[in-house]
């Protein structure tokens, strides 16, 4: 190609972009009867296929620089232009089994309607409140289906400084069952504590402690069994841990622990109640206006 026929190609491509360009930003202001020829201009082809300027009509924001259009349009076009050229190569490739994707894209399209559909019915008419009563009594009736899978345990530990102050005084208040000792204890544990857990009543997992504990154990369930009061020294701190209570695997999952598991599975079976109710309400209207036809009995 000559030097003056490349000038030529170069002067054309510009002259179709500033086109389109041009197209973009007076389109809104023209008549339709003014604009025709521009949009039906071809930007680009490949193979077959065509990509016009009607195509790109509302590619550029409003306000974006002359430049930054051009960007953004080069970039549209050449990613048009690749998707287009590996969509050829897929098909000729592709015997025309697999290349059938409309009973594919109706299946798809039939499950997106409806879940959308579900979606909207749940959230305007599925009622989430739950009393304690209700988890209780689910509790109380599915008791088979809350086997523990792990061994969990009520705890409260902290982590001291060894540097702390009056640790005499501290290793008695944990090991009391005096509310007063209790308090001065968190007290002292807010001001010098550099981790502590004083949510005794709540249940948790014995591994969730193990990450913040240095306990070595083989055998949680005999280490549960055997230790109540526990102090672990390291280099620069002391642990405490005092355990509560605790519940071993594949016994019976205590109700406070189950609460929020509970209370999620009560909300997910309204839900399929819900759409069971919807189905069932769908299929006797269309059966009383007779839309219904089985010809396969």
């Amino acid at each position: 190609m000559t030097k003056a026929r490349f000038i030529q190609k170069e002067h054309s491509t510009l002259f179709i972009i500033c086109s389109c360009l041009l197209f973009l930003t007076f389109s809104a202001c023209q008549k339709k009867s003014n604009t025709s020829d521009a949009s039906e201009r071809v930007i680009a082809r490949v193979y077959d296929k065509y990509l016009y300027a009607t195509d790109i009509r509302n590619l550029v924001p409003k306000g974006v620089s002359k430049n930054d259009s051009l960007t953004i349009i080069r970039s549209y076009v050449q990613n048009w232009i690749q998707q287009q050229s590996v969509l050829k190569r897929a098909e000729d490739n592709l015997d025309d089994e697999r290349k059938n994707v409309d009973k594919k894209l109706e299946e798809y399209r039939n499950s997106l309607i409806t879940y959308i559909y579900e979606s909207e019915l749940i959230l305007q008419k599925l009622d989430t409140s739950i009393s304690n009563e209700d988890i209780e009594k689910y509790y109380n009736e599915n008791q088979n289906n809350f086997q523990l899978k792990n061994n969990i345990l009520q705890v409260l530990y902290f982590k001291l400084p060894k540097t702390a102050p009056k640790l005499p005084k501290v290793k008695g208040w944990f090991k009391s069952t005096n509310a007063k000792d209790r308090k001065q204890l968190e007290e002292y544990c807010y001001q010098f504590a550099t981790d502590y857990y004083f949510n005794d009543e709540e249940w948790i997992l014995f591994d969730d402690l193990l990450k913040k504990i240095p306990i070595k154990t083989y055998d949680q369930e005999q280490y549960l069994k055997n230790n109540r009061y526990i102090e672990i020294p390291d280099s620069s701190h002391i642990f405490f841990v005092n355990i509560k209570g605790f519940k071993i695997k594949e016994s019976l999952s205590p109700l406070n622990f189950e609460r929020e598991n509970i209370w999620n599975l009560i909300i997910n079976n309204r839900k399929l109640e819900l759409i069971r109710e919807m189905e069932k309400d769908a299929y006797q209207d269309a059966l009383q206006k007779k839309e219904i036809e089985n010809w396969i009995k």
